[in-house]
């Protein structure tokens, strides 16, 4: 506890670094603000039963998660940072895909700047689209809110797409003001702030359930925080694993000095895809259930199915789904042919393996042995929530148990955490893990390898 108390001292001696989380813990507290700000023409008195309807359905509740429940709220905030979220995706691909938008991204900063501009204008027609698409899901009378807007339809449809669209444009200059003066990657924050926010009230709901339970209710409870535990240790794992392959750069003597032969290592990580796998999939299986706003009666087999996560059909499934994604995804943004030209430009060679070719197929062999535990234990991670629920754990409190939203959390806190590892090891201060920060720093490859 001593040890605990003198770093936190020791953080907030450092006066960059105060004033970053200062700024990031004011950004934040106006972001969960706004999600509790209704949108002008409903009344807020007649949502309680509207969001008890819309909560947990597919794609919509984890929008609403990621939102931080702003979007069964009708909140100002309602669309989160989604449709960014989306535009930086396609955006991303684009970039994988189309050669003309590689050659901008390799411009440097000036080509960064350049696709990050375009991303902020996809957002803004996303984010038009997404809107109309809520402001319809508002007013249709199966949804539950109809009868909260007291504001003619056109009226309503208007002014809140305007709403939705700028207070979503808020919510993403938010995260880029946390990105630039703030702690950790504004975007992650906004949405790992809104997972947590629904954890307290979720553990609340699973200890009121427990405990009207006879016969030891409170110690499943117990049991049930224990599991979570090891779950997220398990998914640190996850996250952190890499397998590292050595590297040897060439020595070279120019004049009377000596370059180069230095000894590193090409860490490839065991989740190279991080959480975008588990994201197409659920994006994917929430497909089919579009049949429900039809009328099509033999559709009601493949809605059961597809709307209930703890459904042994569900799973297998989605399952497959993600070590797929994982497998596509990683083969998009990880390029051996390209780490083994660099390797060659800056005099690196792997030990034991000639340049070229046998680089590119040493280093591809090995991300695919690595990538298939990861995927399969990525698998397991997103159909976790869908087997708590079997198991008799509520649903709110069962998305924490894996999923998108438990991995999103690991990654950001662990991210977050690093950061400030490497302002207190700047200061010469001890760093938040024993020894773990001093060997990460001395230990990592050139930039430009990966």
């Amino acid at each position: 506890m001593k040890k605990f108390i003198k770093t936190i001292q020791n953080i907030w001696s450092i006066e960059e670094l105060r004033s970053k989380i200062v700024i990031t813990l004011a950004l934040i507290l106006v972001y969960r603000f706004g999600t509790h700000v209704v949108l002008p023409g409903i009344d807020p008195n007649l949502l309680d039963q509207s969001k008890l309807n819309a909560a947990n359905k597919g794609l919509l509740g984890l929008f609403d998660t990621f939102a931080g429940g702003a979007f069964t709220q009708a909140s100002i905030f309602a669309l989160g940072i989604m449709p960014y979220i989306s535009a930086s995706i396609f955006m991303q691909l684009m970039t994988i895909l189309v050669p003309q938008l590689q050659k901008i991204q390799k411009e440097g900063t000036s080509g960064q700047n350049k696709i990050n501009q375009w991303t902020r204008y996809l957002t803004v027609i996303v984010t038009a689209f997404q809107a109309g698409a809520y402001v319809a899901y508002l007013t249709n009378p199966q949804g539950g809110y109809a009868q909260a807007i007291l504001l003619d339809r056109t009226v309503f449809t208007f002014t809140t797409i305007i709403t939705l669209s700028a207070g979503t444009l808020f919510v993403m200059w938010l995260g880029e003001k946390i990105q630039d003066k703030g702690l950790g990657n504004g975007t992650s924050i906004i949405i790992m702030v809104g997972i947590l926010a629904r954890f307290p009230q979720a553990t609340i709901q699973e200890f009121s359930a427990k405990s009207e339970k006879a016969g030891g209710g409170l110690l499943i409870f117990l049991i049930e925080i224990a599991i979570l535990v090891a779950v997220i240790m398990s998914l640190i794992i996850l996250v952190q694993g890499v397998r590292k392959i050595p590297v040897n750069y060439a020595k070279q003597i120019i004049g009377n000095r000596q370059f180069g032969g230095a000894r590193q290592f090409l860490p490839v990580k065991v989740n190279s895809a991080g959480v975008m796998p588990i994201i197409f999939a659920q994006a994917i299986m929430f497909l089919p259930t579009l049949v429900s706003f039809t009328n099509i009666e033999s559709a009601k087999g493949i809605i059961k199915i597809f709307n209930d996560h703890s459904n042994p059909w569900y799973m297998l499934i989605y399952g497959i789904m993600v070590i797929g994604f994982t497998f596509l995804y990683t083969a998009l943004i990880f390029n051996p042919k390209q780490i083994s030209e660099d390797l060659k430009r800056n005099n690196g060679f792997i030990p034991g393996v000639k340049p070229g070719q046998p680089t590119t197929d040493y280093i591809g062999a090995i991300m695919d042995k690595v990538t298939l535990p990861g995927a399969i234990f990525l698998a397991i991670v997103g159909i976790m929530p869908g087997f708590a629920q079997k198991l008799g754990v509520t649903s709110a409190f069962s998305t924490f148990y894996g999923g998108t939203s438990l991995l999103i959390m690991v990654a950001v806190i662990l991210d977050t955490l690093q950061q400030i590892e490497t302002y207190l090891l700047m200061r010469q201060y001890d760093g938040l893990m024993s020894g773990g920060g001093r060997i990460q720093g001395r230990q990592s490859i050139t930039s430009s390898v990966m």
